[in-house]
């Protein structure tokens, strides 16, 4: 294995990391206006105070590695994508700047301003983020010198959007099972009916994006057919996708048990 294979794994690591961590309190973000009341609100964002920027150190690492270890390509995601960029920043501050201000004051109008302000920024972050892997899958045209020629529109492709639509299920779905850990009473049991229904949007989410990319995106399979090793991933992927249902169950038994 090369140094160059080396590198793309570990920026691979960051990015799972990344969305693993950040994924969640993403989902609660979107999940926000959901709860009833401002005590529940209180409660989502108390699930997520302690940890919430913490997780996004995992994104600012993978930018120096980007820039440490392919610096051509770092300079042309962050020229061509500039625009991107500044909406994702924006959209991080807003999240940080609500989850800050909401409780500065006690007026209701200024709260429901702020929650609202918590749940545009998470959405809008998730679905550029997805839209940003979607561009990354299916290519984007470059310049002899590796400039990018397109536009911002271009880059909210209809098989972009559609990955960021899968971003956007997959980290509610991700949202609710955290929040189900996470809450007691019925309020948990409301959120086990969520979590149910956040799972079947994101398998036919799932679903219907994996076919778009096979049609669309072919060296997705010619890439498998080269390394090998790269169907374990797609095992592990599959494993989970399996997997979560019987976890759902299991995690909701073990509650009535112990309730």
């Amino acid at each position: 294995m090369d140094l160059n294979l080396t590198w793309f794994i570990l920026l691979g690591v960051l990015l799972t990391g990344y969305a693993l961590l950040d994924g969640f309190d993403l989902g609660v973000g979107m999940l926000h206006l959901l709860a009833r009341g401002d005590a529940e609100r209180r409660t989502f964002i108390a699930t997520i105070g302690p940890i919430w920027d913490g997780n996004e150190v995992w994104l600012v690492t993978f930018g120096g590695a980007l820039f440490a270890a392919f610096p051509e390509a770092y300079a042309t995601v962050f020229s061509g994508f500039y625009f991107v960029f500044m909406l994702v920043l924006l959209a991080l501050i807003a999240r940080a700047v609500a989850l800050e201000f909401r409780s500065k004051r006690e007026s209701a109008a200024w709260r429901r301003t702020w929650d609202a302000v918590f749940f545009l920024s998470s959405t809008l972050a998730t679905l550029l983020f997805g839209a940003g892997v979607g561009n990354a899958m299916i290519g984007v045209p470059l310049d002899e010198r590796g400039i990018y020629e397109g536009g911002f529109f271009r880059l909210l492709n209809p098989y972009a959007l559609l990955v960021g639509l899968l971003a956007v299920a997959l980290f509610l779905m991700h949202g609710t099972i955290y929040l189900h850990l996470k809450t007691l009473g019925t309020l948990h049991e409301r959120i086990y009916r969520w979590m149910w229904r956040a799972y079947v949007v994101f398998l036919f989410m799932y679903l219907l994006a994996s076919i778009v990319t096979l049609a669309a995106v072919p060296r997705a399979v010619a890439s498998l057919q080269s390394y090998p090793l790269a169907w374990l991933a797609v095992a592990l992927n599959l494993g989970a996708l399996v997997a979560i249902p019987y976890a759902l169950r299991f995690r909701a038994t073990a509650s009535q048990a112990s309730g």
